[in-house]
């Protein structure tokens, strides 16, 4: 059989995926439009961020594909069964499948040909271009892709509009509260937004609106909606929708036998689907049909959860009910509604926006008898309320972007044994696209008596801990080398900052070194902790909370001099806010000058070490606890670990310092220290328990010492030392530290001496690195140019983030 695909897109990849994966031994030949194989299109905005074009590219598919690109099908004979492409050439098929995907709709106002549409990555290269010469961009259109627009330009450093002709952003998605919570998000990002307005027309360097409104734009991008691109079946006198799309039934066969239509081309009952999850279950259902099967395409899920511009979006089911509860927190940015019926016992659908927690456990529940009343609904992904995924029902669709029930989950689980997230992504693909559900999958894999497995997550089947000796014993110092020879796939957001942590950890060296600058979060990425409004602060370390009178002026010159805002932490620290990414080298010069160093903030690693005046001063203290703070905390500075450490130090049993809602603290006593382990404050507070009393000096720091390196060896991803030291046991604890039971003291006390060697400060290291300065700039393609959309106000003599609109001329 000779399959020719007309279009390479995501819903012609999944067609020959799956018909690879199946065993299909005929030919397959894809004809694309575009220069490149397909790639993921809901994450095309990541482009203009980093990603690059072979990061978003999907793997090829295996079995008898040969693609031919940039060359598009122009026409179809049907009577001879071929096509022919641009570039004149004719392809046979036994059966064609039409996989066009869609057109941006350019709204037809005059000068409208010299606006931009994004769709492409061609697109988005000239949009970047285009950005390089203006200030100022205006998005027509305000659905999910507009706003990925409007976020876009803004990152290329314009002062964005987004303009919307319905009443409210996302009017689709959201109702009309939501959308109003939306808006207040968007502008506090410093984005104007004009709604209920429609376009009047485009000109050199601005847009006009209807009613004359003119607004600045040095850059125009449409993003109001797209049209299927059916043109090829019209020409063929197959029948389409009277909006477009080529009418196919429910197998995703046109009138034509030989000839299926799938993806957002295709009008499958009257609809014209635009989201990736219903075009995913059209490949599969053709290439079900074109292999003989039965399975059919009857509707799917328009349910979405995004995260634009930051913020978390949410909508599910109907937009309207008999009753609705509603819950507004404007401080936080918090909407949630539900819709339930009149009766109150069945859910409809729901909106979320700033929080969209409960629609992973909800959206499946549309339509059925609620688990727990509404208002308790609400909050449902918080852990109080009573739903999960062990309750749905079978036929509840739990990945709508797979379109995978929970019966056929709970099937996969019994029949190939599966006991973790990741072995039911790879048998039945729920989890795999968006990850929403993931939570759902866990309650259903403990629903069926599975143990959750170890796993870190797909890219690898092994736990933190094991990770961590793999690459020790092994000797592995670089993320590529690990998962090519232990792992799968190219990493995520979860295993390259663990990695990058234990290769930190065992190796030191700098953390935006070669290819480790890629697996940091955030705030690694920028050596400081980022704020609300894009701003970042930075943290000098004051070791015991300790500082001279000269330091002390110096850090006050340089937040006035910045103008920064200040202000003393619990920590014993001084935090300066509001630096913007160019700034941070220029700041960091002037604390380094004065002897400061980097107060690790921003890391997974020691924060400080508190602690109170001890016997010094103090007529109670009985210890130096202010020295031994100090010598802890230069002993410890930038061990990298598992999750954040915090310390103290008190002098007396009155326990100023509060050392036991640290994750290990000291009490000094009269013949020494007492030291307590695995105390946390924060959302579950925990006192720590004693490990051992009277310590001499050296006692002390040997027993941290080797609790700190068995901590970080043995505990789990994002784990903090109260819950380690619950799941391990403060027995097994002291038999490993105080009496060595399992013999590798030894070995922990050199593993913290090696961290206490290679030692080096992070700030100091980049500004003497030129190649590490280079990030270190709010717009890549404009390295001078700070951030249009941060302002401040003042208020208590300190300036506030305020985010208003910004124009520049």
């Amino acid at each position: 059989m000779r399959i020719v695909v007309a279009g390479y897109g995501p819903a012609a990849h999944r067609l020959v995926e799956t018909l690879a994966a199946r065993g299909f031994t005929g030919t397959i030949t894809v004809l694309g439009e575009e220069p490149r194989p397909a790639y993921d299109r809901v994450a095309l905005t990541s482009y203009l961020s980093g990603t690059s074009a072979e990061d978003l590219t999907y793997p090829a598919p295996g079995g008898p594909v040969v693609a031919r690109l940039g060359d598009r099908v122009t026409s179809i004979d049907r009577a001879r069964r071929t096509v022919t492409t641009g570039a004149g050439h004719d392809e046979p098929y036994d059966v064609l499948v039409l996989a066009t995907g869609s057109a941006p709709f350019v709204p037809p106002v005059p000068g409208a040909g010299r606006a931009f549409v994004y769709r492409t990555i061609e697109d988005l290269d000239g949009i970047r271009a285009a950005s390089a010469h203006a200030t100022s961009g205006v998005v027509v259109g305000g659905g999910l892709l507009g706003l990925e627009a409007a976020d876009a330009l803004r990152r290329l450093g314009l002062s964005t509009h987004v303009v919307e002709m319905g009443g409210w952003l996302m009017p689709r998605q959201l109702d009309e509260g939501g959308g109003a919570m939306l808006r207040g998000h968007i502008e506090r990002l410093g984005l104007t937004v004009h709604t209920g307005m429609g376009l009047d027309r485009v000109e050199d360097d601005r847009v006009v609106l209807a009613g004359g409104t003119a607004v600045e734009a040095g850059v125009v991008v449409f993003s109001a909606g797209v049209r299927p691109r059916d043109e090829l079946a019209r020409q063929a006198g197959l029948p389409v929708g009277e909006r477009g799309g080529v009418v196919v039934d429910e197998g995703m066969r046109t009138a034509d036998p030989a000839i299926y239509a799938i993806g957002e081309c295709a009008l499958a009952a009257g609809m014209v689907y635009g989201l990736a999850g219903p075009c995913f279950t059209m490949a599969e259902v053709a290439a079900d049909r074109i292999l003989g099967g039965t399975a059919s395409f009857t509707g799917a899920d328009l349910s979405a959860r995004l995260k634009l511009l930051g913020v978390e979006v949410a909508g599910f089911g109907r937009l309207s009910g008999e009753l609705d509860v509603t819950y507004m927190d404007p401080v936080a940015g918090v909407y949630k509604k539900l819709f339930v019926s009149d009766d109150a016992r069945t859910l409809l659908g729901g909106v979320c926006v700033g929080d969209a927690s409960p629609y992973d456990l909800l959206r499946p529940m549309v339509g059925r008898e609620l688990t727990a009343p509404p208002s308790e609904l609400l909050f449902a992904g918080t852990g109080s309320a009573g739903v999960s995924g062990a309750d749905f029902p079978g036929d509840a669709q739990v990945c709508s972007c797979n379109n995978v029930t929970k019966a056929a989950i709970s099937a996969a689980i019994a029949e190939h044994g599966l006991t973790d997230v990741a072995g039911v992504k790879r048998c039945t693909r729920a989890g795999a696209s968006c990850g929403s559900c993931v939570p759902a999958l866990v309650s259903i894999l403990a629903a069926e008596g599975v143990v959750p497995g170890k796993s870190l997550c797909e890219h690898f089947d092994h736990s933190r801990p094991e990770l961590f000796e793999i690459v020790r014993v092994r000797g592995i110092t670089t993320f590529s080398r690990l998962i090519a020879e232990h792992g799968r796939g190219r990493g995520c957001d979860v295993c390259k900052p663990v990695v990058a942590s234990i290769l930190a950890s065992l190796h030191g060296g700098h953390v935006l070194s070669g290819e480790r600058a890629a697996l940091q979060d955030t705030n690694d990425h920028f050596l400081a902790n980022i704020q609300k409004n894009g701003t970042y602060s930075v943290v000098p370390r004051i070791p015991g909370g300790e500082i001279t009178p000269e330091r002390l002026i110096v850090i006050g010159e340089v937040a006035r001099d910045f103008g920064l805002y200040t202000k003393i932490t619990g920590g014993q620290r001084i935090d300066l806010f509001g630096a913007r990414v160019e700034q941070l080298p220029a700041i960091w010069k002037r604390l380094v000058d004065a002897g400061f160093e980097s107060g690790h903030a921003y890391g997974k690693a020691l924060r400080t070490v508190k602690s109170c005046v001890g016997s010094t001063w103090c007529r109670y203290g009985v210890q130096d606890a202010v020295g031994m703070a100090i010598a802890l905390e230069l002993r410890y500075r930038g061990l990298r670990s598992p999750h954040k450490l915090k310390a103290a130090v008190s002098g007396c049993a009155r326990e100023c310092a509060e050392a036991r809602g640290k994750d290990f603290g000291i009490i000094a006593t009269e013949n020494g220290w007492n030291l307590y382990v695995g105390g946390n404050g924060g959302f579950k507070p925990r006192h720590a328990d004693l490990l051992a009393s009277d310590l001499t000096d050296d006692e002390l720091v040997r027993a941290i010492d080797r609790f700190l390196m068995f901590y970080i060896r043995t505990a789990d991803r994002l784990q903090r030392t109260a819950a380690w030291v619950e799941g391990i046991g403060l027995d097994h604890l002291r038999d490993v530290i105080v009496e060595d039971s399992l013999g590798i003291a030894a070995d922990l006390d050199a593993g913290m001496e090696r961290h206490v060697a290679g030692y080096f400060d992070e700030w100091r290291a980049t500004l003497e690195d030129p190649d590490k300065l280079r990030r270190f700039v709010s717009f890549v393609n404009a390295p001078g140019t700070p951030d249009p959309s941060i302002a401040f106000e003042t208020e208590r003599d300190q300036i506030k983030p305020v985010l208003v609109e910004v124009t520049r001329r």
